[in-house]
């Protein structure tokens, strides 16, 4: 009877090392759903710098890669001083055993070198430890010294592509209105910055105040509503020549909320008078406008599907604020919204499955999603104000205004994944709002 107990035992535990072993073999991935609550761990020694130019640069490009990486709440970067063996050349033969011994699931090795032209070279390459196995080719980005973020963002979104599958988001910017002085006398100026925070410019100056800029679907241009006449008015500028230009508006009438349509030659706006608000198309070509609603209500916040069939808005027609959908040349429209509370801001998912909204109920105000026709509702966040949410370019993740309470309360801007996990703060310089995410860069 030992014998046979012994066998049975000795069986049991090699079909066990087997299976884990055929488990460590297979490609490494992440699949983002709601049950992932251990991040992947993973190794990025500083990059290596070719030439006496790059030091500096290579630790900084590392330390981007792992930044962006860990921001996402699916990675978490291994102590290097839990490192056995460390990355000297980028041509070094990977000593998997030692990257095996401190649990390291991915490994990321690169090289940063600069030109006489002044430009920089980042080599990267990525590795599933447990399979010994290089994920994909490596590649070489090369730009502008000054563009040496870029480079790491896409170094990072490289990674997280090919671990998640999902598409990229890192390398993008955010338009957003950067908010100064006093409660009671705030000013309020355009700006942009990298999508973590980093390299702010203003694109408006303070003497006025605007208010929720747009993208254009290419990331150069911005639609925003500016009060610098007293009265509000869509305008549109240029990102990189700062250049700008009110949108013809009859007298008398005020508008507000402007939207690209996806092939960014029209804007859907809501446009004001005698006490009541409608949607309106312009197109910035021929400058024709059309009418697209016609209710005794009021309509705003348009935000047009990706494939451009569809409009999503919302309205008070139906005695309170709620959100429809119509066709996009106008039609009759359809409610979506069904739970207690009033609904707002509503904001389409760039893969077009999904729509972002402003839910207030019971004295909250919530960040939330739900699919097309008004199911699967899902609420992200709560708060004491909670508002003008926008999605990251591979619809993964909202980034949101949370305003605190008080009257020191000031504006500032949060990103959560549609999961309802990894909540953070965005850093900016000053009180922040009104956030809108650009295309993933070109």
């Amino acid at each position: 009877m030992t014998r046979l107990l012994f066998l049975a035992l000795s069986l049991a535990l090699a079909g066990l090392s087997a299976k884990a072993e055929a488990q460590a073999r297979e490609p490494l991935r992440i699949t983002i759903d709601e049950g992932i609550i251990e991040p992947l761990p993973f190794a990025i020694p500083s990059f290596v710098a070719e030439n006496a130019g790059a030091e500096g640069l290579a630790a900084q490009i590392s330390q981007v890669v792992s930044s962006d990486l860990t921001g996402t709440g699916l990675f978490r970067e291994i102590p290097r001083e839990a490192y056995i063996s460390n990355i000297t050349s980028f041509q070094s033969p990977v000593q998997y055993a030692d990257w095996k011994a401190i649990n390291a699931q991915a490994l990321i090795t690169g090289a940063v070198s600069t030109t006489a032209d002044g430009k920089v070279v980042v080599k990267f390459r990525l590795f599933d430890v447990f399979s010994e196995n290089q994920m994909g080719d490596g590649l070489q980005f090369v730009a502008s010294q000054d563009s040496w973020r870029r480079m790491a963002h896409r170094v990072a979104d490289t990674v997280y592509s090919r671990i998640t599958g999902e598409g990229p988001y890192f390398d993008s910017r955010v338009v957003f209105v950067a908010e100064s002085g006093p409660k009671d006398a705030r000013r309020k100026r355009l700006a942009v910055m990298d999508y973590d925070g980093a390299n702010v410019e203003y694109l408006t100056d303070s003497s006025s105040i605007v208010l929720a800029p747009r993208f254009s679907p290419n990331g150069e241009r911005v639609l925003y509503t500016s009060y610098e006449t007293g009265s509000p008015r869509i305008h549109i500028l240029d990102v990189n020549t700062v250049a700008r230009q009110a949108l013809e508006q009859e007298a008398g009438a005020m508008s507000v909320g402007p939207s690209f349509t996806p092939d960014g030659r029209r804007v859907i706006y809501s446009l004001a008078r005698g006490g009541n608000s409608d949607l309106w198309e312009l197109d910035l070509t021929t400058g024709a406008k059309r009418q697209l609603t016609d209710a005794p209500s009021i309509e705003t916040s348009p935000s047009v599907s990706p494939d451009g069939r569809f409009i999503v808005f919302e309205s008070d027609r139906s005695g309170t604020q709620q959100l429809y959908i119509m066709p996009a040349g106008g039609g009759e429209a359809t409610r979506i919204s069904a739970g207690a509370g009033r609904y707002g801001a509503p904001v389409w998912s760039p893969r077009g499955d999904m729509i972002a909204f402003v839910k207030q109920n019971n004295g909250r105000f919530h960040i939330g999603v739900m699919r097309t026709d008004g199911s699967e509702e899902r609420l992200l966040t709560a708060s004491f104000l909670d508002e003008s949410p926008t999605w990251s370019p591979n619809g993964r993740v909202i980034m949101f205004t949370r305003e605190s309470q008080g009257a020191e309360g000031s504006a500032s801007l949060y990103s959560v994944d549609i999961s309802g996990r990894n909540l953070r703060r965005v850093p900016t310089e000053g009180a922040a709002s009104d956030p809108a995410w650009s295309p993933l860069l070109q």
